[in-house]
């Protein structure tokens, strides 16, 4: 409100306009509305200019601060002042109905606060959260105290109320299938199911559609169900005691399985979390697993134990449940393989024997075999082929007898095991040496040999994947195909086989029976477990020093062998000798018994023996002999001094000198060197040598110059003779040339010509036959391109002419059909309206007009613009015949009424 600026007593006040005016006698403001001039007296004074009424449209408040007091019929009160009684720090909220007008005044005092406001639609799924400021009873008699909330659903009006106030708009949580709210209440409630709940408390909303949460309501989350399938389980936990969906009481920390068959769609409660999704574990008819801690009929697990499950067959594992091995398939075991077992616990196996903790047996195929929780796998034993030169060493663990087994396929039983023998380190070197090729060497196992050993044990044994890689290898440590330890034949465990070669022996000593026994070759010795071969220490190198070679073979010959003798002459002429003896053993002799059989290996160093023997003699006999009387006559002395003489004479030497301790022969003595040992001897020796070897060289070198020259005169003159029958060939050949030439220049001048002549006249031809060609074919081609042109008009008027008549055949039809549409449309109305109607509607307006004279009690009528004239010469004419007449006639030459002219 404001006061007027001027001092004007008088204002007009338009309608539905207000002033207030202050009596300063009484200084009580009133209220004065238009329209009217108001004229203010000498005590009054206008403090509030013309202002427009308040106005409120349809679906509109305001609020009125400080409103004035009100009977029950809805008038004004007024004090003893005459003053408008209001209500101080109050506030009005009207509408567009108030007192039955959208306009009123604000009396002296009251506000208007803010602006005219639209009414709040709450549209439809949504509310209004309303927060009560003071204590009222709304329309429908419910008390509300200061600090209550409530929801005002729509679709609906919201129409405010002083003692209420619209908090927020809540929308409505629209729950899809398979889903569901959480909420929790701020405070002691009654959701919407009518269950009473207390703050802080927590659940879910499952009901598929449209939810509106209270206003105590806080909604947490939506979840979203998970799908359960026929491969899909849920692990759930407990988070709290409570009762499931399945009327079970559940305590906290409880785990249990959740599957299709329970639910298809699974919401975790409120006292329930998911803890894993679970996969199905399907079984093949030939598969199997074994669960360990598996649940019991009242779904407990059951530590420590386990149980086995066989295909086929599907399934979920409960909490806590495990397959540590995971899926295992049926061990198929062939006819050559067999499975050790042993027993971890006592129990009763399928063929109803009795199991104690730690039987061992064997389960041999052919079969399938599927392992109970109450039996482990110890080893697969497969079945050894071995060849008739191939064997292995086997243990009985129970007696502890080792035995062989060759040539056969054996497969290990479960009381048995492979037994490594032992042998000395030099003896595992001898066995892959080849005693032929290392008969005279000294012994040196180099990788080269020790390659050669290991290709011969690889011949040996073709199966060689069986075996180990080393002596020291573990039995059982591999790993097979089935996931289980696979027993191997360690080397040490093959049969220790040696080749006896042709002419050869070896001997092998048994420590058990105490008895030894000689094998003749071609033989292949295998080792028996408690045997060992006699290692021979034989002499070696030139000269002759003992333990040179080793070998496991003794070569029956024959053999030689060479050694180095220095001798020395009555003379005192110091020789020394290279001498080769050819030896071999008496095999006819040593095959006859056993005893004549150990006899070859009676002298451990046969030929340190034989070579210092035979050394003694050569000794002897070339110490009684002069340098000259040794020289002329050597071999004859030596081999004398070694095999002896038949006669007395000494003119015949025996042919072999024989040991009878171990039946070696000697048969021939070769002298291969004779090398003076003092310096001097074997300097004038070596003069006499190289004079004679000077004079043969001289003499054929003499002989040989003139051999050279003779042979280079013949070849000089030959020579010669040759150059002169070339030129004279040559010459002739020039001339031939020649003359070739010549008529080849002939020909040559001659034939171009003729080609030059004859290639002009064809190529006359050929351009005047192309012309005449080329004028036909482009005569054919502009006839061509005429006909098809012609051709191609007559084919398009055609086309266009009958393109033409089909549309005209088309459009005569659209109008016969348009026609006889508009025929039957104009009868059908025809006879939907009726010819009755139709006639009443052509006649409507002058029967109206008619009728409307008629109830004015007119009997004639003239009506004239003043315009037109009018022909009154039959007027009387009329009169006399109408009154003749009905009085409801009209005359004949009355003027049709038009609808202006009423």
């Amino acid at each position: 409100m404001g006061r007027r600026e001027s001092d004007l007593s008088v204002v007009r006040v338009p309608a539905y306009s207000y002033i207030h005016v202050i009596d300063n006698n009484t200084n009580v403001t009133r209220l004065e509305t238009g329209p009217q001039t108001f004229v203010a007296k000498d005590n009054e004074k206008i403090v509030l200019d013309p202002t427009p009424f308040v106005t409120i449209p349809e679906r509109s408040f305001a609020t009125i601060k400080n409103p004035v007091e009100r009977d029950e019929k809805g008038e004004v009160k007024y004090d003893d002042y005459g003053g408008a009684k209001l209500h101080f720090a109050d506030t009005e909220i009207r509408f567009h109905d108030f007192l039955s007008g959208e306009r009123f005044p604000l009396y002296p005092g009251e506000v208007l606060e803010g602006e005219v406001k639209e009414l709040r639609v709450v549209a439809k799924d949504t509310a209004l959260r309303i927060h009560c400021t003071q204590d009222f009873k709304d329309k429908a008699g419910t008390q509300r105290v200061a600090g209550e909330e409530w929801l005002f659903f729509g679709p609906a009006t919201y129409y405010p109320r002083k003692e209420e106030k619209a908090v927020s708009v809540i929308k409505s949580l629209i729950i899809g299938r398979n889903q569901a709210v959480r909420l929790r209440a701020t405070r002691d409630l009654e959701d919407a199911n009518k269950k009473k709940r207390v703050a802080g408390e927590e659940w879910l909303i499952r009901k598929v559609g449209n939810y509106l949460p209270g206003p105590h309501e806080m909604v947490i989350e939506t979840l979203d169900s998970r799908v359960l399938t026929d491969k899909k389980a849920l692990h759930v936990r407990a988070t709290g005691n409570f009762t499931d969906f399945t009327g079970k009481e559940r305590k906290t920390g409880d785990t249990w399985l959740v599957t299709k068959d329970d639910i298809e769609a699974f919401i975790p409660d409120i006292c329930e979390e998911v803890v894993q999704e679970v996969a199905v574990t399907t079984l093949s008819s030939r598969q199997y697993c074994v669960i360990e801690d598996p649940v019991d009929a009242n779904l407990k697990n059951q530590r420590g134990k386990k149980i086995l499950r066989r295909g086929e067959a599907s399934f979920f594992l409960h909490p806590e449940e495990s397959i540590p091995r995971g899926i295992q398939n049926f061990i198929i075991l062939g006819e050559d393989e067999g499975l050790v077992l042993t027993a971890n616990e006592a129990f009763t196996d399928e063929n109803n024997i009795s199991r104690a903790p730690g039987d061992k047996w064997m389960f041999k195929g052919p079969g399938e075999f599927v392992p109970t929780v109450e039996t482990d796998i110890k080893c697969l034993n497969k079945a050894i082929a071995l060849a008739e030169t191939e064997g292995v060493y086997i243990r009985d663990i129970k007696t502890g007898r080792v035995r062989t087994e060759i040539g056969t396929t054996y497969l290990l039983k479960e009381n048995e095991e492979f037994w490594e023998k032992e042998l000395p380190e030099h003896v595992t070197k001898l066995i892959g040496l080849d005693p032929l090729v290392n008969r005279n060497n000294r012994i040196d196992i180099s990788n080269d040999v020790i390659r050669q050993r290991d290709n011969m044990h690889k011949r040996a044994a073709p199966g060689g994947s069986l075996f180990g890689a080393t002596n020291a290898e573990f039995v059982g440590a591999p790993v097979g195909r089935k996931g289980f330890p696979t027993t191997v034949v360690p080397k040490a465990a093959r049969v220790v086989s040696l080749e006896v070669p042709q002419n050869a022996a070896c001997q092998l000593y048994d420590f058990k029976a105490k008895k030894s026994r000689v094998v003749f070759g071609p033989e292949l010795v295998m080792l028996q477990p408690d045997e060992q071969f006699t290692v021979l220490s034989l002499s070696g190198d030139k000269p002759k020093k003992p333990g040179v070679i080793k070998s496991l073979v003794l070569l029956l010959g024959p053999d030689f062998c060479t050694d180095v003798v220095d001798v020395e002459t009555v003379d005192h002429a110091r020789l020394r000798l290279n001498v080769s003896y050819n030896w071999n053993f008496d095999t006819d002799k040593a095959k006859a018994s056993d005893e004549a059989k150990e006899k070859l290996f009676c002298v451990p160093d046969f030929i340190g023996d034989m070579c210092k023997t035979t050394a003694s003699r050569i000794r002897a006999a070339v110490a009684s002999k002069t340098f000259d009387e040794f020289h002329k006559d050597s071999a004859k002395i030596i081999r004398g001094s070694v095999l002896g003489f038949e006669d007395t004479e000494k003119t015949k030497v025996k042919d072999k000198l024989e040991f009878p301790n171990n039946h070696l022969v000697i048969t021939s003595v070769d002298i291969q060197c004779v090398e003076p040992v003092d310096q001097r001897t074997k300097d004038s020796l070596m003069k006499s040598v190289q004079l004679a070897i000077e004079i043969t060289t001289n003499s054929q070198e003499a002989k040989a110059k003139q051999d050279a020259l003779r042979v280079e005169q013949k070849a000089k003159g030959e020579l010669e003779r040759q150059r002169i029958q070339d030129d004279a060939e040559a010459e002739k050949s020039r001339q031939e040339l020649l003359k070739l030439q010549a008529a080849s220049a002939a020909l040559e001048s001659c034939g171009q010509a003729q080609a030059e002549a004859k290639s002009r006249a064809e190529a006359s031809a050929i351009e005047f036959q192309a012309s005449v060609d080329q004028a036909r074919l482009r005569a054919e081609a502009q006839k061509i391109e005429a006909d098809a042109e012609l051709d191609r008009l007559q084919k398009a008027r055609d086309a266009e002419i009958d393109y033409i008549k089909k549309k005209n055949e088309l459009e005569l039809t659209k109008q016969q059909e348009e026609s006889k549409l508009e025929i039957a449309k104009f009868k059908e109305m025809v006879d939907a309206i009726g010819p009755d109607t139709i006639r009443a509607m052509a006649s409507a307006g002058q029967d109206n007009q008619v009728k409307l004279l008629q109830s004015l009690g007119l009997t004639s009528t003239l009506i004239t613009d003043g315009r037109s004239p009018i022909n009154l010469l039959n007027t009387a004419q009329g009169f006399i015949s109408a009154a003749g007449g009905s009085a409801n006639s009209m005359p004949a030459a009355q003027p049709r009424i038009q609808p202006e002219d009423l």
